[in-house]
């Protein structure tokens, strides 16, 4: 079992454009909900209707993501900001 233990850490977590992918999909969802109610009709004489609400359950969901994502970035940033000290936020302290 020796040979399966990992010889080094794991890297660290990348970041990215959180809030903008999660918006960027749950645009997509909506938009894909949209193109296929035309064809609502097709759907349901095929027995298909469950694909029209999976698109609507992802934009759903996706507005639920973007509420989470935008404020877990806005708590990194607090967080950033706190360990930078009051340096980083202009106050020098007071003034003699």
């Amino acid at each position: 079992m020796e040979k399966w233990t990992p010889q080094h850490e794991a890297p660290e977590p990348l970041e990215g454009p959180v809030v903008a992918t999660v918006t960027g999909g749950t645009i997509l969802w909506f938009v894909l909900f949209l193109v296929q109610l035309p064809f609502y009709g097709w759907f349901d004489d095929h027995g298909h209707t469950w694909w029209v609400w999976t698109c609507l359950a992802g934009a759903g969901l996706g507005l639920i993501g973007i509420w989470f994502v935008r404020a877990r970035d806005a708590a990194i940033k607090q967080a950033a900001l706190a360990d930078a000290g009051p340096a980083a936020s202009g106050d020098a302290g007071p003034r003699r």
